[in-house]
């Protein structure tokens, strides 16, 4: 593709993200074997998980802007491939986060338009130092997801079976994705960047449960 051809493609793609018109890859929705128990869930413990899965969602909307700006970037044709296809995958967690929203009642962050510019700007810098550092970034990522889904789990009603089983399916994934980067050469980032990624990730959990 050409440049102008990539800029127009990038734009369609966070276009389809933002309006959650991207398409996963039709693995089974997690929730979906289980019981229905949404309508049991007390005022207090559906506005908690109302606002675990915005926080997802927001997230998961970072997480597509990341691949998409380190494969704009990535010169390695392997690598490349392996963002993309991650991404592709991690396509299923924002359908799965925006369906059960959408069965809580509830809605997704207005600064999803936000976070996804930012996320591609980042992962587009972050692709720029080679494609070691740009997998160590992935790596990192998906490590603070995964602590940050472990600490969702712990939160949650244990009533609300249908979030508990979507979490828990993203949990594996991330986790996989993590050691994916690893196998694939990933080098581990230094200190300083692991905590400047944590107070960012802080920032936008804390303002996309709320707005």
């Amino acid at each position: 593709m050409s440049f102008l051809n990539n800029i127009v493609n990038e734009f369609d793609i966070a276009l389809k993200t933002l309006s959650n018109k991207k398409p996963g890859t039709d693995r089974p929705y997690p929730a979906e074997p289980i019981k229905k128990n949404t309508q049991n869930l007390t005022k207090a413990e559906k506005k908690l998980s109302i606002q675990m899965m915005r926080v997802n969602l927001a997230g998961e909307v970072a997480a597509q802007a990341l691949y998409r700006g380190q494969a704009l970037v990535c010169k390695d044709p392997k690598i490349k491939e392996h963002l993309i296809e991650a991404g592709e995958e991690e396509t299923d967690h924002l359908v799965w986060c925006k369906k059960r929203l959408d069965e809580l009642e509830g809605r997704g962050s207005i600064l999803n338009p936000i976070w996804y510019a930012g996320s591609f700007a980042i992962g587009a810098i972050f692709g720029r130092y080679g494609e070691k550092v740009s997998l160590g970034f992935v790596e990192e990522t998906e490590k603070q997801v995964v602590a940050h889904i472990d600490r969702h789990l712990d939160k949650i009603s244990p009533k609300d079976k249908e979030t508990i089983e979507i979490l828990k399916t993203m949990r594996d994934d991330e986790d996989a994705h993590a050691q994916q980067a690893v196998e694939n050469g990933g080098e581990e980032l230094q200190v300083p960047t692991k905590k400047i990624m944590k107070y960012t990730a802080k920032v936008m959990t804390s303002t996309s449960a709320h707005i």
